[in-house]
């Protein structure tokens, strides 16, 4: 079982302000998930291969292809808000 103090670290790392009745209730969750995993940590695999992927699968997206899809520049500037100059207009986010 995790300790209040343990509970207060992990939540202070996850950035995760909790009550006390939070506290309690993720210190037994993660008691529970923390149990869980020392139950697999236990399992015997020395027999068993190590695999990277299940499901055999290599390389399954398709290729790029053009699809001859062509708008005029007049077009694609008319769907912004705000244009200027024939350029899409948007707001500075670096400072001069």
């Amino acid at each position: 079982m995790l300790t209040d103090n343990e509970v207060s670290h992990i939540a202070k790392l996850a950035r995760l302000e909790l009550n006390e009745t939070e506290k309690e209730k993720f210190k037994k969750e993660l008691s529970a998930i923390l149990d869980y995993v020392e139950t697999l940590n236990k399992a015997d695999t020395s027999n068993v291969e190590p695999l990277m992927q299940v499901t055999g699968l290599v390389n399954s997206v398709r290729e790029d292809e053009s699809r001859g899809i062509e708008y005029k520049p007049e077009f694609l500037i008319g769907q912004a808000p705000e244009s200027k100059n024939n350029l899409v207009k948007v707001k500075a986010i670096l400072k001069k």
